[in-house]
C-alpha cells in the first residue's frame, strides 16, 4: 500500500473531458474523486435561483457574499455515479444546463467564492488520495501534487462534444450558442485576476482532440504508474 496520500491534479479548458478522465482514474486507483467544476456550478445555480445574478450576468456581489455560508455543497455516489448536492438537493442535472454553463465563469472569478471553494476542496482531501479536476488544481489548490495534467482540445471539437452530450440528454440546444459559450469561458477563465486557468510549469499537457477516452486514460495511467512506482 502507498505510504502517503497521493494528489492527482487535472486542469484544463471547459468541455475537454477532464471530469471523465478524473472519474476513470479515481475508479482505477481507488482514489477519491472531487469535481471542483461541479462545486462552482452549484454556486452559480444558487445565484441564478435566488436572483443574485440576472440575465445580463450582473451579480449582486454583496448578497452573494452574505449568503455563502448558506451554500452547502457535498457529493454522493448513486449507482456508481457521482452526484452533486446543493443544500441536500441533488442538482447534478441542473448544474450541467447551458444557463449555468454561461454564468459559472463569472461566479467562479469572484475572490470570496474561490476562497471558500478552495478551502472546502482541501478539507475534503485532507486524509485521502485524491483525483481532482478543475482550473487551478495544480497551480493553487495542490501546487505540490504528485501528478499534474493539463487537458485541452480545440474549441470546435469541444463544442461538438458538448452539443452531442446535451442532445443525448434530450435538451434543445444550438451549436453556435455552445461555441460562443465555450469561447467566452476560455477567455474569462484565462484572464480572471484570481487563479486564472494556466498550465502549471510541471504539468503534462494532454491534447485529446483526436484521442478516444480509452487512449486518454491509457496515456494518463502510464504516467501515474511511473510516479507510484518511485
Amino acid at each position: 500500500m502507498m505510504e502517503k496520500n497521493i494528489k492527482i491534479a487535472i486542469d484544463g479548458h471547459s468541455s475537454c473531458g477532464k471530469s471523465t478522465l478524473a472519474k476513470q482514474l479515481a475508479a482505477h486507483y481507488g482514489f477519491l474523486f472531487i469535481d471542483t467544476g461541479a462545486m462552482y456550478r452549484a454556486v452559480a445555480l444558487y445565484a441564478i435561483e435566488n436572483g443574485i445574478i440576472n440575465d445580463d450576468d450582473v451579480i449582486d456581489e454583496k448578497k452573494l457574499k452574505n449568503e455563502m455560508d448558506k451554500i452547502n455543497i457535498s457529493f454522493k455516489n448513486s449507482n456508481g455515479k457521482n452526484r452533486t448536492l446543493l443544500n441536500s438537493e441533488d442538482v447534478e442535472d441542473k448544474i450541467r444546463q447551458i444557463r449555468v454553463s454561461s454564468k459559472v465563469s463569472k461566479i467562479a472569478a469572484m475572490p470570496f467564492v474561490r476562497e471558500k471553494m478552495v478551502s472546502l476542496q482541501r478539507k475534503i482531501s485532507e486524509n485521502s488520495s485524491v483525483v481532482m479536476d478543475g482550473r487551478d488544481i495544480g497551480t493553487v489548490v495542490f501546487p505540490n501534487a504528485e501528478v499534474k495534467f493539463f487537458v485541452t482540445a480545440s474549441q470546435e471539437i469541444r463544442a461538438q462534444r458538448r452539443y452531442k452530450e446535451l442532445l443525448e440528454k434530450g435538451e434543445i440546444v444550438d451549436l453556435e450558442q455552445i461555441k460562443q459559450s465555450i469561447s467566452q469561458r476560455d477567455f474569462l477563465d484565462s484572464t480572471r485576476e484570481i487563479s486564472p486557468l494556466k498550465k502549471a510549469d510541471d504539468a503534462i499537457e494532454l491534447d485529446n482532440s483526436f484521442m478516444t477516452r480509452e487512449e486518454q486514460f491509457d496515456f494518463a495511467v502510464k504516467i501515474i504508474d511511473k510516479v507510484l512506482q518511485k
